[in-house]
């Protein structure tokens, strides 16, 4: 019995140390996961043939082709529209060089989003434009109604404002629900 006690004792750091390198084994790999699905994540960009934003989906190695100019959006009051606490317009850049910002609005029509000149949204769903506290994920007209819809071969942002699955605007291709995060810049010693 004596014998048995010591031998449970001897054994127990051992025990302890197993599964506390388990753990850290386990945390590890959901660190790693984590990067990597924030690495691979699909990214918005500007498609200057139509003004939509369209989806880069990761490649098969992993990586976003980013060959068009990545959504660079901000919130910003849209002119003589006052939404209050509700939100604001939206803007992004739409290419390099020059840079220059264009509005972020949804066709009235077609529900497609879409960048333009004020000139352009101005007949056009432009906000309120939002995001949730917590987990900063875009709301329109407080709420997150954004699909991908695949037109040939390519990904383009909607907003279902009608919560009907696009039945009414989309009639052929594939439809999927998204959810579009907010990621702020990194601060830099030298940002004003």
């Amino acid at each position: 019995m004596v014998l048995g006690l010591l031998t449970a004792i001897a054994a127990c750091p051992a025990i302890v140390g197993t599964t506390e390198a388990v753990r850290q084994g386990q945390r590890t790999n959901a660190k790693e996961k984590h990067r990597e699905s924030q690495r691979n994540k699909p990214v918005l960009f500007a498609n200057a043939v139509d003004n939509q934003l369209n989806i880069a989906l990761p490649t098969a190695e992993g990586r976003t082709d980013l060959s068009q100019h990545p959504f660079a959006g901000y919130f910003l009051p849209y002119p003589e529209r006052n939404w209050g606490r509700k939100g604001e317009g939206m803007v992004s850049t739409i290419c390099d060089e020059p840079p220059q910002l264009n509005w972020i609005y949804v066709d009235e029509e077609t529900y497609e989003v879409k960048y333009g000149l004020r000139t352009d949204s101005e007949d056009h769903l432009v906000g309120p434009w939002d995001c949730t506290p917590i987990e900063k994920r875009i709301t329109l007209e407080g709420w997150e109604g954004f699909m991908a819809v695949e037109v040939e071969g390519s990904w383009a942002l909607y907003f279902d404002r009608d919560d009907d699955g696009l039945q009414e605007k989309i009639f052929e291709g594939r439809i999927l629900e998204v959810e579009l995060t907010r990621k702020e810049r990194r601060k830099c010693k030298d940002d004003d």
